[in-house]
């Protein structure tokens, strides 16, 4: 049976998944004067409240300015089409902030497919690695654990998906695969899960 008949719940991570990678973390990290070897969030969950809120304040610009050049992945629109047409939950997990994900879906052209209450980001949930969005969305679609697939680009992606007992989808468009043992799937672009 096709994966598109088993599954009724749908979760997305965004950047890198739903549209084209543009995040130079590394740069990032150093605009923040975070240390490279930690990811960013976490690093800034280290620091004092104060200094925490100026470093998310110039993360939120940064990530502004990246949402606004966003552009979808090959095959997103094609998926999100069949899933919309098929009637399936849609949703979004993202350790982006709320307002940052609206502009990225919209640069990308991809708004229409989303229910704001569906958008689970930083603000909302704690981030990935942690699967708590994943359970949030679930409740709100009385959906269960068998029928809903977790799909992303990152290591974080699948951890999340896994410890909410959920499928994976991971997406590598350079078809390296480097976290394939944490995943069910593996596609190189969104468009392939149409005949998974």
């Amino acid at each position: 049976m096709r994966l598109l008949q088993q599954k009724k719940n749908w979760i997305f991570d965004m950047d890198g998944t739903l549209t084209i990678a543009k995040h130079d973390f590394d740069a990032i990290k150093r605009e923040l004067e975070i240390p490279l070897d930690t990811d960013i969030l976490t690093s800034l969950s280290k620091l004092s409240k104060e200094e925490a809120n100026k470093k998310h304040t110039i993360l939120n610009s940064i990530e502004l300015r990246i949402a606004k050049l966003s552009t979808p992945s090959p095959g997103s629109a094609d998926l999100l089409k069949e899933l919309n047409e098929k009637k399936m939950n849609v949703g979004i997990l993202t350790r982006n902030s709320f307002s940052n994900s609206i502009e990225t879906l919209k640069a990308a052209g991809l708004i229409h497919f989303f229910q704001p209450d569906f958008i689970f980001c930083r603000e909302r949930a704690l981030p990935k690695p942690n699967p708590e969005g994943i359970y949030r969305l679930m409740d709100l679609w009385q959906a269960n654990p068998k029928e809903t697939v977790m799909i992303g680009d990152y290591l974080f992606d699948l951890d999340a998906g896994a410890a909410a007992g959920v499928d994976t989808i991971y997406i590598d468009p350079e078809g390296n695969f480097p976290f394939k043992k944490f995943a069910t799937h593996c596609v190189i672009d969104l468009g392939e899960i149409l005949s998974l």
